[in-house]
């Protein structure tokens, strides 16, 4: 079962998604992050350790320190260095056209998922390889 890592400021999301990947049995660990520094300080320190980086990896737009944006600039001079590729989905409640085109600028992120994700969102993406 993967690993999911969830980078998001907002604790009902971070519960809710939790609550609902756990109940799915979707996962057999979620890491939390509260924001992208976090979760780049996380992947450098793992780099080498293909067993402690998420399979997936949801990245919120909106966050305090360094944001989802920042986030993916810092991981583009990161990845080459990681034991392992993994896909990022970006999660927002912006239904903004302008988030999901810069989105779609990154190769890694594979896909933009607009909140409150539901089970069967989480089940589809966590599921797709």
């Amino acid at each position: 079962m993967p690993l999911v890592a969830l980078v998001d400021d907002d604790s009902i999301f971070q519960f809710t998604a939790t609550r609902l990947i756990e109940s799915a049995k979707l996962a057999n660990e979620i890491l939390h992050f509260e924001n992208g520094n976090e979760a780049l300080l996380y992947l450098e320190k793992n780099a080498s350790n293909s067993d402690r980086l998420p399979d997936f990896l949801f990245l919120d737009i909106n966050m305090p320190i360094v944001d989802g944006w920042m986030f993916l600039e810092d991981f583009e001079k990161l990845k080459t260095k990681l034991a392992k590729d993994f896909p990022i989905y970006m999660v927002s409640s912006s239904i903004d056209p302008r988030d999901m085109n810069r989105a779609r600028e990154f190769t890694e992120v594979k896909d933009f998922v607009i909140k409150p994700v539901t089970i069967e969102r989480f089940t589809e993406l966590l599921s797709a390889n």
